[in-house]
């Protein structure tokens, strides 16, 4: 991977890049610049990993459903001021690529916010779209059922997405982001870790 070329290419596409070496780093700079706002945060193991919920709630009123579940937490998160994703891929070439079941991550990603961040490990990063692609239905969907104990689909069993009909399927959508969204302020942060899935 080319990390370097990504910001290249990510700032050329219109995003605000910054890189750091932990996810430490990152929590602490993302803390620097979001102090009384309203904060949602979607599904995001990257964001746990970097405990943002805990430290951006010092200075903020944050919604996130992994914490508080049910659709009244999605909505006001969906309504915040700011919202974090993460990537389930990303390109060298600057293309960001995100696959949900039910649609408020990627909602979260597209419209009505003052300012979106998406938070990814290097590890993220994929030559070109259809490595992206790969990796965001073999590697991050295929591990992110696993954390629903309920759900019955075919990757579950082998970790290999098989496109399947399943009524637990959690991938019903695949958002591709060229270019930030109108009328927000998106910000991309690139921790030198392996984070999330």
């Amino acid at each position: 991977m080319n990390v370097e070329k990504t910001i290249r290419n990510l700032e050329l596409r219109g995003y605000s890049v910054k890189r750091f070496a932990t996810g430490a780093e990152a929590a602490d700079y993302l803390a620097s610049q979001i102090e009384g706002t309203s904060v949602g945060i979607g599904g995001c193991m990257t964001a746990k990993q970097l405990g943002l919920y805990e430290k951006l709630s010092e200075k903020n009123e944050v919604f996130w459903h992994w914490v508080a579940p049910g659709p009244e937490t999605i909505a006001r998160a969906n309504a915040a001021a700011v919202y974090i994703s993460s990537a389930n891929a990303m390109t060298e070439g600057g293309e960001i690529l995100n696959i949900d079941g039910n649609g408020n991550r990627l909602a979260g990603q597209v419209y009505g916010k003052k300012r979106l961040y998406i938070v990814a490990g290097t590890n993220k990063i994929c030559p070109d779209f259809e490595s992206a692609l790969e990796r965001a239905r073999n590697v991050a969907a295929t591990r992110n059922v696993l954390r629903f104990e309920a759900k019955k689909t075919p990757c579950k069993l082998d970790g290999k997405c098989h496109d399947c009909r399943s009524a637990d399927r959690i991938c019903n959508a695949l958002l591709v982001l060229w270019a930030p969204m109108g009328g927000m302020t998106s910000e991309v942060i690139l921790i030198d870790e392996e984070l999330g899935y």
